[in-house]
């Protein structure tokens, strides 16, 4: 599957939030709006939580077993999530989160094998070490909730 048209201006832009130690907002960022979003990214929480849990976990250094290029490409798509004007803006009923699906489907397809050994390290840990390492910056759980069964 090919790279999303406009995906490597995100992937410079997300060079630059791990450079600069920006990753922090930018995770809260992606709380908020997947918060605000609610149902409309139902089928998507869980894996904006996987993505998010993998930012986290990189950044207090538990997880460091995913490859530069793909952590790059998982901020990057964070990045396109939260900035409203995309390939489809955001105010856009409906249209406005078919790009950002599509970019986030594009980066966990191309990196699943990574995205899965973190999913698997993760399933490993106590779920109280899951509460420090999942925990937002100003103290947040991340994202939203795990889903109800």
């Amino acid at each position: 599957m090919k790279q999303p048209w406009n995906f490597s201006g995100y992937l410079r832009l997300a060079q630059g939030f791990l450079g600069s130690g920006r990753l922090p907002a930018l995770l809260l960022a992606v709380a908020r709006k997947s918060a605000k979003q609610g149902v409309r990214l139902n089928a998507l929480q869980e894996d904006l939580r996987l993505l998010q849990g993998l930012c986290l976990a990189w950044l207090r250094g538990e997880y460091r077993q995913i490859g530069s290029q793909a952590l790059l490409a998982v901020v990057a798509a964070l990045l396109y999530f939260v900035i409203p004007l995309d390939g489809l803006p955001d105010w856009l009923p409906v249209l406005g989160f078919v790009d950002d699906l599509a970019v986030l489907a594009w980066v966990l397809r191309t990196w699943r094998d990574e995205l899965a050994a973190f999913r698997a390290w993760r399933d490993a840990q106590a779920p109280e070490v899951l509460e420090v390492i999942e925990r937002l910056p100003d103290g947040q759980r991340v994202a939203l909730d795990k889903p109800k069964s």
